[in-house]
C-alpha cells in the first residue's frame, strides 16, 4: 500500500513580523527564504506544489522561474492576498477575476498549464468550486476537513464548514466545495486534528505536531488518506532586526486582539533560521516510513482522481 505525502507551500508577500503585505519582504522571500526552502526539498529528494499570489509572481517573477527549475509544481494562490479580496467576500465577478488574472500571469512566466489552486488565507465561499472551474483549474487544496481555528483566522464563521468537509480526497459539489459532487474540480483537503496541520502550529507548538504526524500516521494506515502539509517561505526569513509595528487589520477590538495582536505575536515564534530544522525533522519522519512525496498534480492523476 503506497501512502502519500503532500508537502504545499504558499508563497506571498505576507511579513509575519509585521503582520502586513509589503513587497520588500517579497524581496527577501526571494533572495533568502524561498533558496532555504528549496535546499531542504533537494536535501530530502523530494517534489512539491508551490501557490503563489499573482501578484508577487508579476513583481518578482524569477521566484517563479527559481521553483520551476528544481521541478517542483507551479500553481495559484489567487492573485491578491489583501483581507478585502478574500474569496469568502467577493461576489462571483470579482472571484473570477482574481483566479483568471492570477493564472495569467503564472502560465505566461512558467509556460506550462496551472491546474492547482489554493485559496488566501484558506478562505472560500460556497459558489468559489464553480469560479474554480470556469477559470479552468482542476484541483483544490483549501479545504482542511475537521480544523476548527476559533477567531483566530478571518472567515472563521464560514470555515465551520470544515469540520463537516470529507476528509478523503473528493470530487467537489459544483455548488458547495465542501460538500461531494460530481464536478470536474477535486479537492484535495489540507491535513488537521481539529488543530492545524501547519508550519505556524509546528512553530509554535511542536509538541502538538509531534502528536499530530502520529496519529496522521495511523489514520493513513487505514484509509490511505494522504498527509498534506502547508508551509511558506516567509517563515524562513528574519526581519526582527527591524522595530516591530503590528498593523491593525480590523476595527472591532476583540477581531484586533484575537487576530491580529495575539496571533502575529504567537506566530513570530521560531522564525527564520530556527524553523529549518523543525521542518526537516517533519519531513524525516514520513520519509523513515516509506511515504512518496509527490506534487499535487502528480498525486491525482497517480491514484485517479483525475483521468490521464
Amino acid at each position: 500500500m503506497e501512502r502519500y505525502a503532500l508537502w504545499t507551500n504558499d508563497v506571498e508577500t505576507t511579513s509575519i513580523w509585521f503582520n502586513t503585505l509589503r513587497d520588500e519582504t517579497g524581496l527577501k522571500v526571494w533572495k533568502e527564504g524561498m533558496p532555504a526552502l528549496l535546499d531542504i526539498y533537494e536535501q530530502f529528494g523530494i517534489k512539491s506544489t508551490f501557490f503563489f499570489t499573482g501578484y508577487i509572481a508579476k513583481l518578482y517573477p524569477d521566484i517563479v522561474k527559481m521553483v520551476q527549475g528544481r521541478g517542483h509544481e507551479i500553481g495559484s494562490h489567487s492573485f491578491s492576498h489583501r483581507k478585502e479580496d478574500g474569496l469568502d467576500v467577493l461576489p462571483y465577478a470579482k472571484q473570477l477575476q482574481q483566479l483568471q488574472q492570477s493564472k495569467a500571469v503564472l502560465e505566461d512566466i512558467s509556460g506550462e498549464k496551472v491546474i492547482s489552486f489554493r485559496s488566501p488565507a484558506l478562505r472560500l465561499s460556497k459558489d468559489t468550486a464553480r469560479a474554480l472551474i470556469e477559470s479552468g483549474y482542476r484541483i483544490d487544496s483549501s479545504v482542511a476537513s475537521q480544523r476548527f481555528d476559533l477567531f483566530l483566522s478571518f472567515g472563521g464563521r464560514k470555515k465551520l464548514n470544515w469540520l463537516r468537509a470529507p476528509r478523503l480526497p473528493y470530487r467537489v459539489d459544483e455548488n458547495n466545495i465542501f460538500r461531494r459532487g460530481n464536478s470536474p474540480l477535486v479537492e484535495v483537503p489540507l491535513s488537521a486534528t481539529l488543530f492545524p496541520y501547519v508550519s505556524t502550529t509546528m512553530r509554535i507548538f511542536p509538541t502538538i505536531t509531534g502528536l499530530q504526524r502520529r496519529l496522521l500516521h495511523s489514520e493513513s494506515g487505514w484509509n490511505q488518506k494522504p498527509i498534506v502539509f502547508d508551509i511558506h517561505p516567509n517563515e524562513f526569513i528574519d526581519e526582527s532586526s527591524e522595530q516591530r509595528t503590528i498593523e491593525r487589520r480590523s476595527k472591532n477590538l476583540l477581531a484586533y486582539y484575537l487576530k491580529d495582536l495575539l496571533r502575529a505575536k504567537l506566530k513570530a515564534k521560531n522564525l527564520g533560521p530556527k524553523a529549518a530544522p523543525l521542518y526537516k525533522q517533519e519531513i524525516a519522519y514520513y520519509q523513515l516510513r516509506g511515504y512518496t512525496f509527490d506534487t499535487l498534480k502528480s498525486y491525482c492523476f497517480k491514484t485517479g482522481l483525475l483521468p490521464s
